[in-house]
């Protein structure tokens, strides 16, 4: 059976949008968020995209924050002002006139991971992406898992209590260490000219920039260890531009095996197959078995 199922990805600098057929994505292209202009004014670019592309079956919604998938309510999201509190689902209903689902960002690129991509197969996997901060997301025989709420805020792991600071709520956490942030950070104290992560490994011949990369790497192994043995998971699916380099998986795995259990040794790092396409995937498909 073909769809026509709107499929939006927003960011905070750009939105990513493409129509579902119910097995492919086409149709692509990316508009600036403008988020500075506040909620109403970026739900409202939403949906004129949405409208540009013509009758439809539904609507998916993939979005940074803490989401409530019942109502697609923004639980927190500080990227967009007046954005926490909006009732993201209602609205694009109400505008559009077709079923809506909205999810967080993260669990959306897993779930395409999972029906499409490098999670295909596998019924536990961890999706955690690695970026400004280290998102992440469970799939647990086979269904998202939520939580309470917002399961998979991996970047919030404790890994360095020495590094604890009362004023500071994510000081000690997986993301000030493993994020691409962390890596940027790490690089500029060795030479302040390095502004991201494709000059670090254009450089990564020189000893001093792959002893970097190689204690990065390290940081990343250490929140991975602790998911493997907390989820034990058949694949870790690794997410995020700095993940496409690559030299970064060899380095992680590296680190990561000698550390295991010996019955955890099965899991699998592999890294993501969509790209930017996947949260937008994943919506197509959630909106589809939706409709079903």
């Amino acid at each position: 059976m073909s769809y026509r199922i709107a499929c939006i990805d927003l960011g905070g600098t750009m939105i990513k949008s493409g129509l579902w057929d119910g097995t492919a994505l086409s149709h692509t292209q990316q508009t600036p968020t403008h988020s500075q202009e506040g909620a109403q004014a970026v739900l409202d670019r939403v949906i004129t995209l949405v409208r540009a592309m013509g009758p439809i079956d539904g609507v998916g919604l993939s979005t940074a924050g803490e989401v409530e998938p019942e109502s697609g309510r923004i639980l927190l999201c500080d990227n967009i002002p007046g954005y926490t509190g909006m009732e993201v689902g209602r609205l694009l209903t109400q505008e559009l006139g077709v079923p809506a689902a909205v999810e967080n960002d993260v669990n959306a690129a897993a779930l395409g991971e999972a029906f499409h991509g490098a999670a295909q197969g596998a019924r536990h996997s961890l999706m955690v992406s690695y970026g400004t901060g280290v998102g992440g997301a469970c799939i647990l025989n086979g269904q998202l898992y939520r939580g309470m709420a917002s399961a998979g805020e991996f970047g919030g792991m404790l890994v360095h209590p020495e590094d604890l600071q009362a004023d500071d709520r994510g000081s000690g956490s997986y993301e000030r260490y493993a994020s691409t942030t962390a890596l940027v950070r790490m690089a500029r104290e060795l030479d302040p000219t390095f502004t991201d992560g494709r000059a670090i490994f254009a450089r990564l011949a020189e000893p001093a920039v792959s002893q970097l990369v190689d204690r990065w790497c390290g940081e990343v192994a250490l929140g991975l260890v602790g998911l493997i043995h907390a989820f034990a998971p058949e694949r870790v699916i690794l997410g995020g531009g700095v993940m496409e380099a690559p030299q970064v998986l060899p380095r992680v795995e590296a680190r990561v095996h000698p550390l295991l259990k010996s019955s955890f040794l099965g899991c699998r790092l592999v890294a993501a197959q969509l790209g930017n396409r996947a949260s937008m995937i994943g919506m197509g498909c959630t909106v589809q078995q939706n409709l079903n």
